[in-house]
């Protein structure tokens, strides 16, 4: 018998079925909160007169409260805090939440701006009030409705659960397919939230409605994997640079893609459909990006990335 299959027996190792549960759990979180808010947010906005970007942060809040209530319930059955899940002090998390931002921010101006040189993108002028007020309330309903509770949930407890236990590849490669499962499945709840409830029905799919289910699908793989390669760049309160570039995302692709329906205040025309491939090139040149700032943090010590990258207080 094997060390591992010994430390199994004896309650030391969890088996592969407890590890999936957890990492599971984790999307299954995500789901219902997600969900929830898609369901209950029009009828709560209503019910406290809440119209245009208002409605959407209302929507938002119980996203983040459901998230992080059930994420609270499962770390203190766990016996563990937050800091396992990747957050820490305040100077550490601002420095990784600045890191996640400048990195998406930089990585998406060197593409988008090669993609204007070469004529696929022309901008609009923008109006810096309308744009100054988008960033700072989009970033507010983005951060309470995405990107918050995704990190919590995903980056956080799903990530953390399979590395604890399992390979890097096998931990970045399962969180990434339970986060391409949650819109799918959070559609399921706000559908059945909405047929209990009396409301409107809602769509269920695994993409938004009017979006391409497999270009969808894709696009959420190499995002998740982005994230992966955020979550693991630094040592101190690493899931905040997770934020920071689920934040970044959101923010530079409603602007040059939804600008003008969004009143974002500047906005994109794109001269061939192949445009749209700068999102995914810009998302690839920031993974690589993430690992390198891993390598440079450790002085050379090794990469920082879904293959090497160990949980906060796992194993040190």
């Amino acid at each position: 018998m094997s060390r591992t299959e010994d430390a199994r027996r004896a309650g030391r190792v969890p088996s592969w079925g407890a590890v999936l549960g957890r990492a599971v759990a984790g999307g299954a979180i995500m789901a219902l909160a997600l969900g929830s808010g898609v369901a209950l947010g029009a009828p709560l906005a209503d019910a406290v007169g809440a119209s245009g970007r208002g409605a959407q942060l209302v929507a938002a809040i119980p996203v983040s409260g459901v998230a992080g209530v059930l994420v609270l319930m499962t770390l203190r059955r766990s016996r563990r805090s937050w800091t396992s899940l990747g957050f820490g002090e305040t100077a550490a998390s601002v420095r990784a939440l600045l890191v996640g931002v400048g990195i998406t921010a930089v990585s998406a101006a060197l593409v988008l701006g090669a993609g204007t040189a070469v004529g696929l993108l022309s901008w609009s002028r923008p109006d810096l009030s309308d744009l100054v007020a988008f960033v700072a309330v989009n970033g507010l309903v983005a951060l309470l409705l995405e990107a918050l509770p995704e990190e919590t949930t995903l980056r956080g407890l799903t990530w953390t659960s399979l590395r604890e236990h399992r390979s890097a590849a096998v931990a970045a490669s399962g969180t990434t397919l339970v986060f391409m499962l949650v819109p799918g499945a959070a559609s399921l709840v706000a559908a059945a939230i909405r047929r209990l409830t009396g409301g409107e029905p809602l769509p269920v799919g695994l993409a938004p409605p009017g979006q391409h289910t497999a270009d969808y699908l894709i696009l959420l793989f190499l995002f998740g994997l982005t994230l992966v390669a955020a979550r693991t760049a630094l040592r101190g309160a690493p899931l905040w640079t997770a934020v920071g570039t689920h934040l970044t995302f959101l923010t530079v692709n409603r602007i040059t893609l939804e600008g003008q329906d969004r009143n974002a205040g500047w906005s994109a025309d794109r001269s061939s459909p192949d445009a749209v491939l700068l999102i995914p090139l810009y998302l690839l040149v920031a993974a690589v990006a993430f690992v390198v700032c891993g390598q440079l943090v450790r002085g050379g010590s090794g990469p920082v990335s879904p293959a090497t990258a160990v949980p906060e207080g796992v194993g040190r």
